[in-house]
């Protein structure tokens, strides 16, 4: 025999529920503030977090040459390679704190900016993971050229 059901009813157990499967209009900014803790201020973030993997990573690539003689900065061992690569994490992961709400200045040249470092720390990690210096040294330049354009 078959079950009859009306339109309206199935209109109204539609209606019923997409009610509660939807998620309740909220302020997006006032949800992300409230869902990550903000409060290192940027100093803090600078100083603590990227500067300190950024020396790392310039001061891990290239070479110099002085009255000493040439020294190459390179890793010389794959844990060598493997820190590097773990400090260029750390420069991606500072791009994506400095975008979240309540941090950006804007949204415009800042997150420009908060990109280009994960962008460059992206790049030091490829190149720290196949161990090529010349890409892990161009990947610094790349990290210098956005904290220069963005501290200028």
């Amino acid at each position: 025999m078959p079950i009859k059901i009306s339109l309206s009813l199935l209109i109204s157990l539609g209606l019923v529920l997409l009610t509660g499967c939807s998620s309740p209009e909220e302020d997006s900014v006032s949800t992300a503030s409230s869902a990550y803790n903000t409060e290192l201020d940027m100093t803090e973030i600078m100083s603590l977090v990227l500067e300190p993997a950024s020396d790392i990573l310039w001061s891990s690539g290239g070479w110099v040459l002085d009255a000493s003689g040439y020294e190459e900065l390179y890793p010389t061992t794959d844990d060598g390679w493997a820190y590097v690569r773990s400090q260029a994490a750390i420069v991606v992961e500072s791009g994506n704190m400095l975008a979240l709400p309540g941090r950006a200045e804007d949204n415009d040249a800042w997150m420009i900016y908060s990109q280009g470092l994960s962008e460059a720390g992206v790049l030091a990690m490829e190149a720290a993971a196949a161990q090529d210096q010349e890409a892990f040294f161009q990947a610094g330049a790349q990290l210098y050229s956005v904290c220069t354009a963005c501290h200028q």
